[in-house]
Formats: structure tokens, C-alpha cells, sequence
């Protein structure tokens, strides 16, 4: 048991992107057409994220041409070269099945706006009312 432990560990990533449920990202992957490789780009939402050590995986969904595509991406894959957070969401589900179903402005999600404290750099969410996220 304990081989079966150190292969998954020597797989791992060591630096792993900051982003979560909810979030619009930009995924960089590699593709292999032949003898040349090449980084696409596929930007759309995270509607969930499954956890298991080094098979854990997030599926990112994104409308093209009027149709809504989802594709699952390995967290730990060699072929993911890294995760650009685009737009941080505010969510309170941890999975975003619900969001298959809606069209247009329904299928949209709450931005989190972060305010930096002046004493710390640390980020620290602000909470919107619902007059203010109607607002903007």
C-alpha cells in the first residue's frame, strides 16, 4: 500500500492553482497533433470539483456557438500547464449542476469583490447586499 502511496506522490503536482467552485478560469492544456504540441486555451466556468488525492479533477463549462460544452480536466495531469483565474464568483453550492439548465442573464454568477485591507496584504471577501450586486 505504501508503493501505491509514493508513485501517487512523485505524480502530484507541487504548486497547485488557486481557484474553486464558482470561478470563470482560463485552462492551459497541451495538445499533441503528430510531432507538434501546442497550448490551447479553454475558458469557461468551474461548476464542480471532485476530490480524490491524485485523481482529482474539475469540469469547466462554457457555451460555444450557442451550445454548452463541459469538458473535465485532472487536476495533477502533465498536460495542464496551469490555471489563470479569470473572475472570482460567489457561490454557496459546491457543485453547479443547476447552471446547465439556465439561459443567458439566469446562467450568470455573482462576482466576488475583494477588498485588501490597509494594514495587511491579505484579500478579504466583501459582502454585497442584494441592492448593491442589483445595482452594478
Amino acid at each position: 500500500m505504501n508503493e501505491i502511496r509514493a508513485i501517487e506522490a512523485s505524480q502530484m503536482k507541487d504548486e497547485l492553482d488557486n481557484f474553486k467552485v464558482g470561478d470563470t478560469v482560463k485552462v492551459h492544456f497541451k495538445i499533441v497533433e503528430g510531432k507538434t504540441e501546442r497550448i490551447q486555451v479553454y475558458e469557461g466556468l468551474v461548476i464542480a470539483m471532485k476530490n480524490s488525492r491524485v485523481g482529482q479533477t474539475f469540469t469547466v463549462r462554457k457555451n460555444s456557438y450557442g451550445v454548452g460544452v463541459e469538458r473535465v480536466f485532472p487536476i495533477h495531469s502533465p498536460r495542464v500547464t496551469r490555471v489563470e483565474l479569470t473572475r472570482a464568483g460567489r457561490v454557496r453550492r459546491a457543485k453547479l449542476y443547476y447552471i446547465r439548465d439556465k439561459i443567458g442573464k439566469a446562467a450568470k454568477i455573482r462576482e466576488l469583490i475583494v477588498k485588501k485591507h490597509a494594514k495587511t496584504d491579505e484579500a478579504v471577501p466583501e459582502k454585497t447586499t442584494a441592492t448593491e450586486s442589483a445595482q452594478s
